[in-house]
C-alpha cells in the first residue's frame, strides 16, 4: 500500500507539471518498481470514480441491471486506466523512450489522483447549475486534462507540442471509443431536462 508520504510526493509532482516547473519529472523514480507503484493509484482514485459515476447514473436512464452496470463500469475503470501505458510501450520502443518510460508512466498515473479530486468538485456543481454553466465546466475539465496530459509529455519525454498532442490523441482518442462502447451495451440514455 502507498505511504502518506508517497501519496504526497505523488501529489506534489502531479501539481508542479501545472506549474510548469522543470524539477516535476524527479518527484518520480525512474524505476520499474516506482512505476508498478503508481498504479496503486487506481485504488485511492476508485471511491472518487464511484462517486463520479453515481452523479452521472443519476441523469441517465439504462437498459441494464446494476449489477451489470457496476461490473461493466469496474471493467471500463481497469482497461481505461491500462490501455495507454500499453499502447504507449509500443510507442517508446519505435522512438527509443523506454528509458524513461517508467517515469512518464509513474507522473500520468499520480496526475489521475489530483485530476480527479477536481473533476469531482465539476460534476457536483455541474448537477447543480444550470445546463450552460455546466457545459462550460465541462469544457474546462477537458482543457485541464489535456493541459495536463502535454505538460507531463512536454515535460518528461522532451517531446516538441506535435509529438506530445499526437500522443493526448493515441491517449484520449481510444478512452472515448471505449466509453461509447461500454455506453451503447448497457443502453445509457441521458435524461431529457426541462431547461
Amino acid at each position: 500500500m502507498l505511504s502518506v508520504g508517497e501519496i504526497a510526493r505523488g501529489m506534489q509532482g502531479a501539481l508542479a507539471f501545472l506549474q510548469r516547473d522543470p524539477a516535476a519529472p524527479s518527484y518520480f523514480e525512474n524505476t520499474a518498481e516506482s512505476c508498478l507503484r503508481s498504479f496503486q493509484v487506481m485504488a485511492l482514485v476508485a471511491p472518487l470514480y464511484i462517486v463520479v459515476m453515481m452523479i452521472l447514473y443519476s441523469n441517465v436512464t439504462t437498459t441494464a441491471e446494476g449489477w451489470e452496470i457496476v461490473f461493466v463500469e469496474a471493467l471500463r475503470y481497469t482497461v481505461d486506466w491500462l490501455l495507454f501505458p500499453v499502447i504507449f510501450y509500443e510507442i517508446a520502443r519505435r522512438q527509443s523512450w523506454l528509458g524513461i518510460y517508467p517515469r512518464y508512466i509513474a507522473a500520468l498515473n499520480w496526475v489521475n489522483l489530483p485530476l480527479t479530486i477536481v473533476a469531482v468538485v465539476a460534476i457536483i456543481l455541474a448537477s447543480i447549475l444550470p445546463t450552460a454553466v455546466a457545459v462550460l465546466i465541462q469544457l474546462g475539465l477537458y482543457g485541464l486534462l489535456f493541459y495536463w496530459f502535454l505538460a507531463v509529455t512536454r515535460s518528461v519525454l522532451k517531446t516538441g507540442w506535435l509529438h506530445s498532442f499526437m500522443l493526448l490523441l493515441v491517449n484520449w482518442l481510444p478512452s472515448r471509443f471505449l466509453s461509447l462502447i461500454v455506453d451503447r451495451f448497457l443502453g445509457i440514455v441521458p435524461m431529457a431536462t426541462g431547461t
